[in-house]
C-alpha cells in the first residue's frame, strides 16, 4: 500500500477514535450534571465542626433515662461504647413493669411475647435476632451472634437454640400484669395502635465513648397485639438502628414498618456523611417519609441520632417523643421537636 493511502487510513483511525472518546466524555459529562443537580455527593471525609463532645450517650424515652446510668458509669470510666449500650438496654429488658420491651413486653395478639434486639459496633459488625422468645436479653444474644458465628441475624426457634446453648435461661415472659392487658383486649380484639401509646415499644441507644468510637443498640418485644410472626424495625441492621464510626450513628422508634420501609437509620447516617448535622438528618428522614407514605400522619416515628463530634439530633412525627441524654452536663430528658404542630 502506497504511504499516502496509509497515512489517510492511519489519521482517519485517529480522528474516530478522537471522535468515540469526545462523545463517551460529553455523556458522562452530562450525565454527571444531570445527577448532580439532582443529588449531593460527599467528594471527601465528612469535616466536622465545633467542640468534640465526648462522651455521651442518648436513648428513647423516658425509660432511657435509667438505662443512661448504667451506660454512663461504662463510659464515664473510659470503657467501650459498645459495652455501654448492652448494659444500658439490658436494664429495660429485665424491668417487669415496662410493658414494651423484654420481661413483661405485652404479647402478640395469640399471646405470645416475641422480641426483637440488634446491635452495631464501632468496627462495622453487627448482630440481631428478630421473634425470639423465652429469653430476657434479647440484646445480649444478639451480641452473641455478632461475636460468635459468621451471621448478622439468627430468628425464631434457631435463635432461641443458640441462646440455650450459649448458656441463657428459659423463661417465661408473660407477666400476670401484661397477661391480664391482654384478656383485656381479646374481647374485642381491635387493633388499633394509639399513637406515643403502644408506639413506646423501643429502646434504641447511641453512644460514642471517650476514644471517639461509637456503638448502638435496639431492643423491643414489638407492637402490642400484632399478628404472630410479626417482626418490626429494630433488629435490621439499617433500620432500626445503624453505626458508621466515620460518620456517626442513629437509632429508630414507632411504627416499625415506616422505617423499614425508607431504611431510615441508614438514611440518617448517609445524610450526617453528606454534611448534615444530626438534628438536620433527622428532619430529613422524617421528610423522607412524608414524601414516600401518604399515611404517615396516623403513626408516630422517632429517631435520635448522633456525630462523630459526640453532637447530637432528635425529630419525630407527632408530638410526644421524648429522650434522654447523658454527657458531662448531667443526664436529662429532652423532648423532641416534631413535624406536625
Amino acid at each position: 500500500m502506497p504511504a499516502e493511502t496509509l497515512y489517510k487510513v492511519f489519521k482517519f483511525k485517529i480522528m474516530k477514535i478522537n471522535r468515540r472518546n469526545f462523545i463517551a466524555k460529553s455523556i458522562l459529562a452530562t450525565a454527571g450534571t444531570l445527577i448532580s443537580s439532582k443529588y449531593t455527593f460527599a467528594k471527601e471525609p465528612l469535616k466536622l465542626t465545633g467542640k468534640k463532645n465526648k462522651p455521651v450517650v442518648i436513648a428513647t424515652w423516658d425509660h432511657g433515662f435509667d438505662a443512661n446510668k448504667v451506660a454512663w458509669k461504662i463510659l464515664s470510666k473510659k470503657g467501650r461504647a459498645l459495652d455501654a449500650v448492652e448494659k444500658g438496654v439490658m436494664l429495660t429488658e429485665a424491668d417487669a413493669d415496662n410493658l414494651t420491651v423484654g420481661l413483661g413486653g405485652l404479647p402478640d395478639r395469640d399471646g405470645y411475647v416475641t422480641l426483637d434486639a440488634s446491635i452495631m459496633d464501632e468496627k462495622g459488625n453487627a448482630g440481631s435476632v428478630s421473634f425470639l422468645q423465652h429469653i430476657v436479653h434479647p440484646i445480649s444474644v444478639a451480641r452473641l451472634v455478632m461475636e460468635k458465628t459468621p451471621h448478622v441475624m439468627l430468628s425464631g426457634e434457631g435463635a432461641l437454640q443458640f441462646a440455650l446453648a450459649n448458656g441463657f435461661k428459659k423463661e417465661n415472659l408473660l407477666t400476670e400484669k401484661a397477661k391480664q392487658k391482654w384478656k383485656e383486649w381479646k374481647k374485642e380484639a381491635k387493633y388499633e395502635p394509639v399513637i406515643n401509646i403502644e408506639n413506646h415499644d423501643t429502646i434504641g441507644m447511641v453512644a460514642i465513648d471517650a476514644h471517639g468510637n461509637l456503638s448502638s443498640a435496639c431492643t423491643t418485644s414489638g407492637l402490642a397485639y400484632k399478628m404472630h410472626g410479626r417482626v418490626g424495625d429494630s433488629p435490621i441492621i439499617g433500620a432500626g438502628m445503624y453505626v458508621d464510626n466515620e460518620v456517626g450513628a442513629a437509632v429508630a422508634t414507632g411504627m416499625g414498618e415506616l422505617v423499614m420501609k425508607t431504611l431510615g437509620s441508614f438514611l440518617i447516617v448517609e445524610f450526617m456523611r453528606n454534611g448534615l448535622s444530626p438534628q438536620q438528618a433527622c428532619e430529613k428522614a422524617i421528610e423522607r417519609i412524608k414524601q414516600k407514605l401518604p399515611d404517615y400522619k396516623n403513626f408516630q416515628i422517632g429517631y435520635l441520632a448522633i456525630n462523630k463530634s459526640g453532637e447530637t439530633g432528635a425529630y419525630s412525627i407527632q408530638k410526644g417523643f421524648n429522650y434522654a441524654k447523658y454527657d458531662k452536663k448531667g443526664n436529662r430528658l429532652i423532648d423532641a421537636d416534631y413535624l406536625l404542630k
